[in-house]
């Protein structure tokens, strides 16, 4: 990670990652989108055992990287709730097509 000399030299490198950080998001939701097509109904789309192993997942890599595991499980059960959002929305829309 680069020491910066300013806010703004610390919002360019945010604004990277950011750049980074979409499109990994957009892939992750286009297998969030395949995933309810495999499950067999809406209530599937909450899998809480699954959601627990990623959440243990995350804070060991946390760890790994030096950081702290608490922020990471955070933004993992939040990013979590919204893909479950829509992959309840594509499940809904997958269902009623065919």
């Amino acid at each position: 990670m680069t020491q910066c000399s300013s806010l703004a030299e610390v919002r360019e490198h945010i604004d990277r990652l950011d750049r980074r950080i979409v499109p990994l998001l957009a892939e992750r939701a286009g297998y969030v989108a395949q995933a309810a097509g495999f499950k067999p109904d809406k209530a599937a789309v909450v899998d809480t055992d699954r959601i627990e192993q990623i959440v243990l997942k995350v804070r060991h890599l946390a760890n790994e990287e030096g950081m702290d595991p608490d922020l990471i499980e955070h933004i993992y059960r939040a990013m979590i709730e919204a893909y479950i959002v829509f992959e309840a929305k594509e499940y809904t829309r997958l269902h009623a097509e065919g």
